[in-house]
C-alpha cells in the first residue's frame, strides 16, 4: 500500500480506483499513513531516550527499562522488539551509530557543517534530557542559543511527547522580541523535532530546521544538558515534579546571569546575550569588547517560594528581575 502511495505519479492508474478495487476508501488510507507516521515519531523520540538510559545502565534489561520507563504509547512487547532492532538489548553492545532515519521519518540536513557562527540568534541548538526522581524519569528541554551560550527555552514534563518537550520549549524561546527569521533550529533525530507540531512553529517563524545524524554532531546541546543537570540539579533537593520545575527555573537564571564562561572570556550568557556588541574570539579582555562598559543584566533576588500549597517547604528559590 505505501509503495503506491509513494509511487503514485508513476502509475498508469488513478489511486481512487486502485483503493476501490481492494475496497479501501481514501480516506482510510490517508488514516493508516498517519498512523505509521506517529508510530514513527514515537518510536524516534523513544530511542533517544533508551540511548541515554543505557549509557547509564549499561546492564539494565529491557523488561526493566520498560517498566522504568513506563511509556504510554507502547505496550511492553513491542518495546522490547524495538529495542532488539536497534541493538539495545543487554546481550550485544549497544549499537549508537543506528540513526532514525527510517523509511516515512522526516530528515533535516546538518546546516552546521562548514558554519562559522558569529552571531546571536544565528544558530540554537536543543536536546531532550531525563531527570530521575523517586524512581521516575521526567524529561528536560532546553534551547541554547549557540554563540552566547543563553538558554532561550526550557521545559519539564511527565511525558516525551512533542506538545510536553519541544513545544512550549520553543514557544518560550520565541517570545524574545525582535527575533530574525531564518533562525537555524539545530537537533538531533528525535521525533519530537519533527513532528507535525514543532514543524508548523519553526514554519511560522521562518526558522531553517537542521539535525545531527550522530550525537556528536550537536555538541552544544549535549553539554547544556549535563551542565544543568550535573552542575545544579544533582546538588540540590529534588523530591517531587513541582520541586524540579521551581530547581529548573533556578538553575536556568542562575546559568543564564551568574555562571561566567571561559569560552566568553569569562563574561556570563546574558552579558553576551544583551549586548549589542559582537563577540570576537580573539578578544581577550572583557572591558575590551564592551568600550569599557559592562552591559546591565539587572539584580536578581532569591525568594522561598513553592507552587503547590500542599506540598511541604523546599529550599528551591524563586529568582526575580529588577531593574
Amino acid at each position: 500500500m505505501i509503495w503506491f502511495w509513494r509511487n503514485r505519479d508513476t502509475l498508469s492508474y488513478s489511486l481512487n480506483s486502485f483503493y476501490k478495487a481492494i475496497g479501501i476508501s481514501r480516506q482510510g488510507v490517508h488514516d493508516m499513513l498517519n498512523r505509521m507516521q506517529r508510530n514513527l515519531e514515537i518510536e524516534a523520540s523513544m530511542t533517544q531516550l533508551i540511548r541515554m538510559i543505557r549509557e547509564d545502565h549499561p546492564t539494565m534489561s529491557l523488561r526493566s527499562m520498560y517498566y522504568k520507563i513506563q511509556p504510554t504509547a507502547m505496550g511492553r512487547d513491542r518495546f522490547e522488539a524495538m529495542c532488539v532492532s536497534y541493538g539495545y538489548q543487554v546481550q550485544r553492545p549497544a549499537n549508537y551509530k543506528r540513526t532514525t532515519n527510517s523509511n516515512g521519518v522526516i530528515r533535516f540536513p546538518n546546516r552546521l557543517e562548514g558554519l562559522t557562527v558569529s552571531h546571536k540568534n544565528q544558530v540554537w541548538v536543543s536536546d531532550i534530557t531525563y531527570f530521575e526522581i523517586a524512581n521516575k524519569y521526567y524529561y528536560i528541554t532546553l534551547i541554547l542559543d549557540a554563540y552566547s551560550r543563553f538558554i532561550k527555552g526550557y521545559h519539564v514534563s511527565r511525558s516525551m511527547e512533542t506538545l510536553d518537550t519541544t513545544v512550549p520549549a520553543l514557544q518560550m524561546a520565541l517570545k524574545a522580541e525582535g527575533l530574525p527569521r531564518g533562525i537555524i533550529m539545530h537537533s538531533d533525530g528525535g521525533g519530537q523535532y519533527y513532528s507535525k507540531a514543532f514543524l508548523q512553529i519553526t514554519s511560522k517563524a521562518g526558522m531553517e530546521n537542521s539535525m545531527a545524524k550522530e550525537a556528536y554532531e550537536n555538541p552544544q546541546a549535549e553539554r547544556i544538558n549535563g551542565t544543568i543537570k550535573n552542575n545544579y540539579l544533582r546538588h540540590w533537593a529534588i523530591h517531587t515534579f513541582t520541586h524540579l520545575e521551581n530547581a529548573l527555573d533556578r538553575a536556568v537564571v542562575l546559568y543564564n546571569f551568574e555562571k561566567p564562561h571561559k569560552s566568553l572570556h569569562y563574561l556570563t550568557p546574558a552579558q553576551i546575550e544583551h549586548s549589542n556588541y559582537l563577540y570576537e574570539e580573539q578578544t581577550t579582555d572583557s572591558k575590551e569588547l564592551f568600550k569599557g562598559k559592562k552591559p546591565s543584566v539587572g539584580v536578581f533576588k532569591p525568594q522561598l517560594f513553592k507552587k503547590d500549597p500542599s506540598e511541604p517547604e523546599t529550599n528551591m528559590v524563586k529568582l526575580e528581575t529588577t531593574s
